[in-house]
C-alpha cells in the first residue's frame, strides 16, 4: 500500500504537492507494521499514510514551512500531534508544499512554486495547505495534516473536495508547529470524510506540558448518535456578499432546502460584525507574525546572507533575501501596528473587535446548533488571478476567518462542483469545545447534502 502511494506521488509530481518524500523511512515503517498487524499488536491507525504540512516538525526531517528563510533546516523534535498519529503506527510518507510561513489564500507564495489542483491544473488548491489537500485529492495518501490561522485547512478543503476540520482552539497541541500567529494557529487534518478527520483529530488530541495554551480535557469525538433535527443559523450579510459567486450561492441554497426538508430549523440571523472579521484578522495575525518572525535573524540557524557584514546587515540582508514578498508584507504591517504611535488605533482596537465577535458567537449558540455558510464565497481562481492583488487575496479568507477569531470548531464538506468541473464547500462552524457535537453534525450533513 504505501509503494503504491509512492508510485502515485510521482505520477502526480507536476501538481507540486510535496516538498519531501520520505520513501526510504516509510517503506521501513510499513515493514515493521507489517509484522506489527501479523502479532495482533498494531495501533489503532495501523498502515495508514499520512502526510504532513512543511510547517510541522519530524526529527532529523526537514522543516521550512515553505520558505528560503529555513531552507534545508533540520528538526531537532517531533511534534506532538504527529508523534500521537505515529504512536498509534500511522507512516508518515512526506511534507507538503504550502503558501510561505502558512501565509496565503492560494498555495502560490512558495519558495517551492505554486501547488496545482488536481481538478483542473490551471486552478490553485487554496491555502495555505494546499499542498496538505491535494495530496488526499489525488490520491497521494490517506489523509493530510494541515494549519488553520484564518481558514487555512477550510478553504483548500473546498477547493479540492475534501472534508477539512479546524478543531477548537486549544484541542490538538501547537508543540512543533511552525508559529504564524498564536492565538490563531490550529492543527488538523484534511480527509475524506467526517468519520476520518474525528479519529485523527481525537488520536492527536489532549493534554500536553510543553503547550501551555492546550486543553487538559480527554476529547472523545466518537460521532456515534445524536438527535437528526437541529437549528441552524445562517447568517444574512454572508448572504448578500457582492462577491458571492452566483454558482456558489445556488448550490448552498439547494442544499440548505435539502436540510430544511430532512425536518431540520433553519433561520437566517445578523451578524454586524461581518465587515470587520478581515481587518481585525489581519491586524491581529499580522501584529503575532511581526513578534513571531522575529526569531528568524540569520544569527542561530536558517538562512544567513553572504553579502553581510556587520549584525546589522546580517538581519536586514537575510531576512531580505530569505523571506518572501507576502511574509514580508505581513511582518511590516505587523510591526507598523504595534509601534507605540498606531497600537491603540489599530493593535488594542483590533482585540476590542475580537472580544466583540466571540461574544456574539457565543450568544449565537445559546439558540443554534451550528453557524451553516459556502467554505468560500467563491470556487477556485486561477493561477495568477489574485496575485497582484493582496486586498482580494485577503478577502478570500472572508467566511473562514470568523471561527479563528472566535476559538470556535469549523469543518468544511464537499457540497458539489460548478460547471467547470472545481469544487465547492459547505462550512459548518460549531459551539466552542462542542467539537463531538459539531463533527456528528458534519456526518449526518454529509450523507444529506450530496
Amino acid at each position: 500500500m504505501v509503494q503504491g502511494y509512492l508510485d502515485a506521488i510521482k505520477i502526480h509530481s507536476n501538481l507540486n504537492a510535496f516538498i519531501d518524500v520520505w520513501e526510504k523511512d516509510a517503506i521501513e515503517r510499513a515493514s515493521l507494521i507489517d509484522i506489527k498487524i501479523a502479532k495482533g499488536s498494531a495501533g489503532k491507525l495501523a498502515g495508514v499514510v499520512i502526510a504532513i504540512k512543511s510547517n510541522m516538525c519530524l526529527e532529523g526531517k526537514r522543516v521550512n514551512a515553505s520558505s528560503k528563510i529555513l531552507d534545508d533546516f533540520e528538526s531537532l523534535y517531533t511534534a506532538t500531534a504527529v508523534q500521537r498519529l505515529m504512536d498509534e503506527d500511522a507512516i508518515i510518507i512526506g511534507s507538503c508544499n504550502c503558501d510561505e510561513m502558512a501565509m496565503g489564500a492560494s498555495s502560490e507564495n512558495s519558495a517551492y512554486g505554486p501547488v496545482l489542483n488536481a481538478a483542473n491544473k490551471d486552478y490553485v488548491p487554496g491555502g495555505s495547505s494546499g499542498g496538505s489537500a491535494v495530496a488526499v485529492q489525488a490520491g497521494m495518501c490517506h489523509a493530510a495534516l494541515g494549519s488553520d490561522t484564518g481558514g487555512s485547512i477550510r478553504q483548500p478543503a473546498a477547493f479540492t473536495g475534501m472534508v477539512g476540520y479546524k478543531p477548537s482552539y486549544g484541542v490538538i497541541s501547537r508543540w512543533g508547529l511552525l508559529a504564524y500567529a498564536s492565538s490563531f494557529d490550529q492543527i488538523g487534518p484534511i480527509t475524506r470524510s467526517s468519520e476520518d478527520a474525528a479519529l485523527l483529530t481525537e488520536i492527536m488530541s489532549g493534554p500536553d506540558e510543553k503547550d501551555a495554551t492546550v486543553s487538559n480535557k480527554q476529547w472523545n469525538l466518537n460521532l456515534g448518535t445524536s438527535p437528526s433535527k437541529k437549528k441552524y443559523a445562517i447568517i444574512k450579510e454572508a448572504m448578500e456578499l457582492e462577491g458571492l459567486d452566483a454558482e456558489v450561492k445556488e448550490a448552498f441554497e439547494k442544499r440548505i432546502q435539502a436540510i430544511k426538508d430532512a425536518g431540520n430549523e433553519v433561520e437566517e440571523i445578523s451578524f454586524p460584525y461581518l465587515d470587520y472579521v478581515v481587518p481585525t484578522y489581519y491586524i491581529l495575525t499580522t501584529a503575532e507574525a511581526s513578534s513571531n518572525l522575529s526569531r528568524y535573524s540569520g544569527l542561530t540557524y536558517g538562512h544567513r546572507s553572504e553579502k553581510s557584514e556587520d549584525l546589522e546587515s546580517t538581519f536586514t540582508l537575510s531576512r531580505s533575501e530569505g523571506f518572501g514578498k507576502e511574509v514580508q508584507r505581513r511582518i511590516i504591517l505587523g510591526t507598523f501596528v504595534l509601534s507605540s504611535d498606531y497600537y491603540d488605533a489599530y493593535y488594542k482596537k483590533g482585540l476590542q473587535v475580537r472580544q466583540l465577535i466571540r461574544n456574539w458567537t457565543k450568544n449565537a449558540f445559546e439558540s443554534y446548533d451550528a453557524i451553516l455558510s459556502p467554505t468560500s464565497a467563491t470556487p477556485a481562481f486561477k493561477i495568477g488571478e489574485k496575485a497582484a492583488n493582496p486586498i482580494a487575496m485577503y478577502l478570500a479568507d472572508l467566511l473562514t476567518v470568523h471561527a479563528n477569531l472566535a476559538g470556535n470548531p469549523a469543518i468544511s464538506i464537499p457540497m458539489t462542483k460548478s460547471e467547470k468541473g472545481l469544487p465547492m464547500g459547505l462550512q459548518i462552524m460549531g459551539e466552542m469545545n462542542k467539537d463531538q457535537i459539531l463533527l456528528s453534525i458534519a456526518h449526518q450533513l454529509e450523507g444529506l447534502i450530496k
